[in-house]
């Protein structure tokens, strides 16, 4: 499968109904610490938003929700991936993403056939504490020899400005999160990225 280069990561639907009709393609879903009741809720908000953009919406982590709400795309960590009935999630005819920081995580992850292998941080990230020191743009490339066709997802300090790094090491799609959400003016970000990605489309 492609994926649109341009990959939103936000924590609310209400994000989803502000910059997805924008012109965003690619967006996931990633809330956390929230009863299920309220995710569900967010869910059905944002399915309902990128059904009338032509946007591709990712539901993170909590895949029974994605099924029982009728989403056709989950994103799992490695740990969350260790809970997850993935027989299920294929039953259910949903595709699946995966992240990977080392070796033993991309071995784990094709294990499963994923549509997508994400990999970061590749810049420091103020997103979350994280144990993986920044990966670099070398090893960018190394993983895209290892999955060979599947596309690569790069996620971590990602900005506009490193947006021709991460592509020309062999990046098929770039994921963001804090460049626009904690931008003085998210809508104008946006639009940037869009703008920024599209040679890569």
């Amino acid at each position: 499968m492609k994926l649109d280069p341009f990959y939103l990561i936000v924590d609310s639907s209400d994000w989803i109904a502000r910059l997805v009709p924008l012109g965003v393609k690619l967006v996931q879903l990633r809330i956390k610490d929230r009863p299920d009741t309220d995710i569900a809720r967010q869910i059905r908000e944002a399915k309902t938003v990128c059904a009338d953009h032509g946007c591709q919406l990712v539901v993170n982590d909590y895949w029974r929700l994605a099924i029982s709400e009728g989403c056709d795309f989950v994103h799992l960590g490695q740990e969350d991936m260790a809970d997850a009935d993935v027989d299920a999630i294929r039953k259910a005819g949903l595709k699946l993403g995966v992240s990977t920081h080392d070796g033993v995580e991309l071995s784990t992850a094709l294990a499963v056939q994923p549509e997508y292998v994400a990999l970061g941080p590749v810049y420091p990230t103020v997103t979350k504490e994280l144990k993986w020191a920044p990966q670099g743009l070398e090893k960018i490339t190394r993983w895209k020899a290892n999955i060979g066709d599947l596309p690569l997802v790069t996620i971590g300090g990602l900005t506009v400005e490193r947006l021709s790094g991460v592509f020309e090491h062999g990046a098929d799609s770039a994921a963001v999160i804090t460049d626009i959400t904690r931008n003085s003016d998210p809508e104008a970000r946006t639009r940037e990225w869009i703008s920024a990605t599209q040679k890569w489309r």
